[in-house]
This record gives structure tokens, sequence and C-alpha cells, in this order.
């Protein structure tokens, strides 16, 4: 009894410690967790109102040039003179030309892409100038007739308020990155009204780890931007389905297996056909010397074309996906308005117009769903359901492969109709969909955008980090008296072992194996004479910066 009683003091004293210590933790760090919670609600209400205006913009532009806005855009376009639907674009387009050509150095539109490359390798921020002028760009383009998405564009967007912030507030990478995060997710939150998947987009796509400390801001961010949707919307789905569906699970399931490899083989397709047009307008820019503020003029010129004949082309295109969804298309138009979309969406990223690729993917999966759906209710009619349920789990199947977010799609896809009847079904086609089309592109459409710019972040941070220090920080000056001898680096240099004081240690590390060296002379080309020497890179320097790097990374992914 004695025993019982001593152990029984035992357990009441630790747990009175660890009460004291947690009451200590809360008083030293807690005020500052409240106000970093604070930040991220603030930052969440203003990423969601913009996300508002830039949605109401969309509207009010869609009212102005096609006289509705999309929810019934395709069906009225189809009313209207053949010259509108061709002139519309083109205009939109030299505007977004002379817009990006006057704003950013590249004529290039920001997007999703960039908001992942600022969270890995520039502390969480994003460009302002270039972000505000992309969005503008993106705006112009979603109105007139551009077949492309508004989630792009608003997450850029909020990052350029996140960024804003973190620039104020001097933050560090940790927090500039977890603010980043609050914004993404509440711009998708807004955007679509979806806070759960909001939330965890931010975390699985633009942050790519699932650190418990980012998980609490992120959320109130996200509960943010919904409310701020709903504020104006009300509690509605993006997409109303006429019945939950119907699922045969032991039945059914293999042909939602197959459903999710044919999902995961029209999202490669539809990303592949992206590249190949931007190359290919690329090439005919550089051959013919045209202006870059005519190249999405020109683009506008092919979807207006495109339009006479397949209106449904026209802007984000929640019509034809919401019919899809409810089996109001048959067979032969579901392949021939997938097969037009996609066409469309290459046509205008050719362009540099602007927009997302989320809601063209939602759209090619919802086609290409129904499509295999008709076809299996027609050769299974008594195991299978309805074609809407193919449809939906198309949906989800494509936008994951595409965004290389399997866990946030599910879930957007949940909320977006507000069937949650038919998960299983969503799941099995979306692991297949994702496994298929990440082993055949760089993890994603975001992540392969990167990659064709030389910036490689599907390998995880153990291949970028080392992109994140330049030579110059890690060298050691010339006139440092732990700097090599001078004669050692000129006779490296005589051997044309060398890097520039301005390059990464990407571009370092290699040099060390391939010259067998474990020093390299450090250079400054002004490209006018012989190069200088003015410092030394030590591959034990490089490797202690390499090394402490992937431990801070290590502890922010795992705090």
């Amino acid at each position: 009894m004695a025993g019982q009683r001593g152990f029984l003091r035992d357990q009441l004293e630790e747990a009175g410690g660890a009460c004291r210590e947690g009451w200590q933790v809360l008083r030293r760090r807690g005020p500052d967790r409240v106000q970093f919670w604070f930040i991220a609600l603030l930052v969440g209400i203003a990423s969601g109102m913009v996300t508002l205006a830039f949605r109401k913009g969309i509207e009010q532009l869609q009212i102005l040039v096609y006289t509705t806005h999309d929810v019934h855009l395709h069906s009225i376009a189809e009313t209207l003179p053949w010259y509108w639907l061709l002139a519309v674009p083109v205009i939109g387009g030299l505007i977004v030309g002379q817009i990006l050509h006057r704003f950013t150095p590249d004529g290039r539109v920001r997007s999703v892409a960039d908001v992942i490359e600022g969270a890995a390798l520039k502390e969480g921020r994003v460009e302002m100038r270039e972000g505000l002028a992309s969005a503008a760009a993106s705006l112009v383009t979603l109105s007139t007739g551009g077949s492309t998405g508004r989630e792009g564009p608003v997450v850029h967007l909020a990052g350029t308020i996140s960024s804003w912030v973190s620039r104020r507030l001097r933050a560090d990478g940790m927090t500039g990155r977890d603010l980043l995060g609050c914004a993404v997710a509440a711009a998708v939150s807004a955007s679509f009204n979806a806070p759960i998947a909001g939330a965890l987009f931010a975390l699985e796509v633009v942050l790519r780890h699932f650190a418990v400390h980012a998980f609490a801001p992120i959320a109130i961010a996200s509960v943010a931007g919904t409310v701020v949707n709903r504020l104006e919307y009300g509690n509605v789905t993006e997409f109303r389905l006429p019945e939950p569906g119907a699922l045969n699970f032991y039945e059914e399931l293999p042909a939602f297996l197959l459903l999710g490899l044919v999902c995961g083989l029209v999202a490669v397709v539809l990303m592949r056909s992206i590249f190949f047009a931007e190359e290919v307008a690329g090439r005919v820019q550089g051959a013919t010397g045209m202006p870059r503020w005519l190249r999405p003029g020109v683009s506008g010129a092919m979807l207006g074309l495109m339009a006479i004949w397949f209106p449904h082309v026209i802007g984000v295109g929640y019509e034809t996906t919401a019919a899809a969804l409810t089996g109001q298309l048959t067979l032969g138009a579901a392949v021939v308005f997938a097969l037009v979309k996609a066409a469309a969406v290459s046509v205008t990223f050719a362009g540099r117009m602007g927009g997302g690729v989320f809601s063209p993917s939602l759209m090619m999966g919802a086609l290409t769903g129904l499509a295999f759906g008709h076809i299996a209710t027609a050769v299974f009619p008594d195991i299978s359901g309805s074609e809407g349920v193919y449809a939906l789990a198309g949906t989800g199947a494509v936008a994951a492969a595409v965004l290389g977010a399997p866990i946030s799609t599910t879930l957007i896809v949940f909320e977006l109709t507000g069937d949650w009847q038919v998960g299983i079904a969503v799941m099995t086609s979306v692991s297949l969909s994702s496994a298929l089309a990440s082993r055949m592109v760089a993890r994603s459409f975001f992540l392969t955008q990167l990659e064709r710019r030389g910036i490689s972040l599907a390998d995880g941070p153990q291949r970028y980090i080392l992109a994140m220090f330049r030579v110059s920080a890690v060298m050691r000056p010339i006139e440092s008296p732990t700097a090599a001898p001078r004669a050692a680096l000129e006779e490296l240099l005589g051997a044309g072992i060398a890097i520039d004081q301005s390059e990464t240690l990407h571009r370092a590390m290699p040099l060390f194996d391939q010259g067998d060296t474990a020093i390299l002379p450090v250079i400054r080309a002004d490209g006018a004479g012989e190069p200088e020497i003015v410092g030394a890179l030590h591959h034990l320097d490089a490797l202690k910066a390499y090394s402490r790097a992937l431990a801070a990374t290590a502890a922010e992914e795992h705090s």
C-alpha cells in the first residue's frame, strides 16, 4: 500500500513539474506566439480581401465584355457575334502584353511556381512590382477569354502581401515562410470556399512540409480567408451535384484504379502540351523578331478563332466543369471539349497571358472522368454507378497530378462539390494518377516549370540548398591569412579551374571533384581583361555551410 502511495506521489510531482514548466514556457513565449497568430489573422484577412476583389474584378469585366460572368459565360458566348468572340481576346492580349512589357524585366507572368521558389530560396519573399503587374495581366486575361484559372494569380498576389509584411517586420526565413503560407492558404480558401484544402495546399505545395509550428497560423489565416468569401457568397459550394453518388465499392474499385492511370496520362499530356507550346512560341518569337509585347496578342487571336467554334474554352470554365460533373455532356462532346480545352490552355500559356493551371485541370479531369464513366457504365451497366461519380473522381485525379498535391486536391474536390460520399473513389484515382504523373515529370507542373528555369527543387533541400549560398559569402578573401597561397590559386586558374564570385555553391561543388582539389580560386571577371583572383573557396567551408543549412531546414520542418 505504501508503495502505491509513493508511486502516486511521484506521478503527481512529475505532473506538477510539467505544469510549472509549461506555465513558464507560456509566460516566456506565449505572447510572441499570440502576436504572430494575430499577424497571421491580419494577413489572412488581407489576402482574402484581395482574392475577393480579384474575383469580383473578373466578374465585372466579363459582364462588361461578354454581358455575363463565368457561371453562364459559355452559354451566352454562343449567342455573341463571331467577330466579338475574335476581337475580345486579341484586345485583351495586347493589353496584357503592354502591362508585362512595361513592368516586368522578362515579360513573364508570376504565379505559383514563383511562390514556391520564394519559399525555398528567398526566405518567403516574392517579387512585389512584378507580382502586381502579373495580377493585373491575369485579371485582363481571365476577363477577355484567356483559358486559365484564377488560383495562380491570387496565390502570388497574396504572396506580395506577406512579403511586404515580412520586410516590414524584418522577419527571418522561417517566419517569412510561415507568413507566406498564411497568405497562400487564405487566398486558396477565399477563392474556392475551401478552408481545409487551403491550409493543406499551403503546407503541401508551397512550404512542402507539415511542421507543427506552421499549422496553427496557417489554419487561422485559411479560416479568415474563408470567412471573407462567405460574407460575400455565403456557405455555398462552387459545383452542385444532383444527388450523392452511388459506389459499389468492391465491384467498381478496379475501374477507379484504371481511371487514375488514365487521368495521370491526361495530366502529363496537358503539362507537356503547355511546355511544348511555350517552346514553339519562344522559337517563333526569336525567328521572326516579334516584340514580346505582341506575343500575348497573337495568342489572343488564336484563342478567339477557337472560341468561334468552341466558346466553352473562354474563361475559367466552371460552366462546362459543372455540366460534366452532372453528366449533361455526351461521350463525344466530353472528348472533343477536353482536346480543345487542352489546346486553348496551351495557347494561353504560350502567349504568357497569365492565369493558373488548377481550374483548367479541374475541367480536364471532369471531362476525362465523364468520358470514362460513359464507357464504364455502357460496358458494365449492372455494376457501374453514375457517370457523375467518375467525373468527380477524374476531377481530383487530373488536378492532383498537375499540382503534385494529392492530399489537398482530394479535399478541395470534396469542398468544391460538398459530396463526401464518394471519397474512396476520389482517393483511389488520385493516388494512382499522382504516382504515375510524378514519374513522368518533375513531380508537378510547378516544379517542372522551375526545373526548366534551372531551379531544381523537386529532389528536396539536399539539392537546392547549395543554390542559396553565393560563393562570395563563403569564400576566404585573398588578403585573409587563412586563405590559400596566391601561387597555388594562380596555378589552378591557369589550369582552368576557378569559380566566379557571383556563382553559387551549387555550381562550385562539382568543380572540387572535377579538379581533384580542396580549394578553388574565386575570381572577379569584368569581361575587359584578365580575371582577378579575389579569394579562395575551401571545400571544407562549403561543406560546413551546407551542413548547417541542412540542419536548420530539418529543424524547421520538424518543429
